[in-house]
């Protein structure tokens, strides 16, 4: 599982939405994405932890788990667009470390992160089962991974209501926030068509991590984890 061939075509999609991409998010969630940022991390980072965001974009996850422990933490921002992770003047006085490149290769160093966070971009790896071999291995023993992300309920009824929202509903949302860059947010229609079930993710982390913690909202569209090692 994960985009494979698509990857690509949303890597191109993804950089020329930089300048509406935070504008749009916030609406077509509903105005619930830094809630739910809030809501994953809170309580499970601490003063002194060393934090990989990974899939950063420009950073909202960093910024939240700084916020929560009034910048006690050591960050590194890593990303697939170097634009992206260029463009942090607007949330950080200090720009974080940052590093370029993919979930499915990453140069970190095994067990060299307490922590790490993906923000609404883990359903953008190219290999899904990949990022999460990799995301465990620079863990260190007793770390938590918080993802942030659609959910794909498993309930074929609400499923229905989630995609048709997706395909239909998001992109008028999106040109009201956006404008014509906006309507490119329909490609995020195809990132869930491949995302699994929220059950069968829960089920791949559990191949990999100790426990899963699990927590839904918008009847499942909308999911917070953490996977602890």
């Amino acid at each position: 599982m994960g985009l494979g061939s698509y990857w690509g075509e949303v890597l191109d999609v993804l950089q020329e939405i930089i300048p509406v991409y935070d504008k749009v998010n916030s609406y077509i969630s509903l105005g619930k994405d830094s809630e739910h940022r809030n809501r994953a991390i809170s309580g499970r980072i601490k003063d002194g932890d060393v934090i990989l965001d990974a899939g950063s974009g420009f950073g909202n996850m960093s910024k939240t788990a700084l916020d929560i422990t009034n910048g006690k933490v050591k960050i590194v921002m890593y990303d697939p667009l170097l634009p992206m992770i260029k463009n942090t003047d607007r949330l950080f006085k200090k720009k974080p470390e940052a590093a370029c490149g993919v979930f499915e290769h990453t140069p970190f160093r095994n067990e060299q992160f307490d922590a790490v966070l993906s923000g609404y971009s883990l359903r953008d790896a190219i290999s899904l089962k990949t990022a999460i071999s990799e995301i465990h291995r620079v863990l260190k023993n007793d770390g938590k991974w918080i993802i942030v992300d659609l959910g794909k309920p498993d309930k074929a009824i609400v499923r229905f209501g989630v995609s048709f929202y997706l395909r239909l509903i998001l992109p008028v949302v999106a040109y009201m926030a956006g404008g014509k860059l906006g309507l490119k947010f329909a490609t995020l229609y195809g990132t869930y068509k491949l995302w699994p079930q929220n059950k069968k993710l829960e089920s791949m982390l559990l191949e990999k991590f100790t426990k899963v913690e699990f927590e839904k909202d918008m009847m499942g569209g909308a999911i917070m984890i953490a996977a602890h090692k």
